[in-house]
């Protein structure tokens, strides 16, 4: 299983301030939807405001991103350019 981490105390609000867990899914469009039916409102959390890092690597729009069974994913915020 994928294990997740909420680098944000945002994030952890959803979780009522659990910072990791493992989900089962994969890609990271099936994470979002366990994260959604597990903590409500951290799904759609997650889409609008953060970014996701899997295995160490900072993906803006990561949808389609394949996760490994061993697989970090870290969300945290979006970095905002100009």
């Amino acid at each position: 299983m994928a294990h997740v981490v909420c680098a944000t105390q945002e994030a952890r609000a959803f979780t009522q301030g659990l910072e990791g867990f493992d989900v089962q899914a994969r890609d990271v469009r099936a994470m979002i939807a366990e994260l959604e039916r597990r903590f409500p409102g951290l799904g759609a959390h997650v889409e609008r405001r953060m970014a996701i890092a899997i295995d160490g690597e900072i993906h803006q729009d990561a949808l389609g991103a394949p996760l490994a069974a061993d697989s970090e994913v870290v969300l945290i915020p979006r970095i905002a350019g100009g």
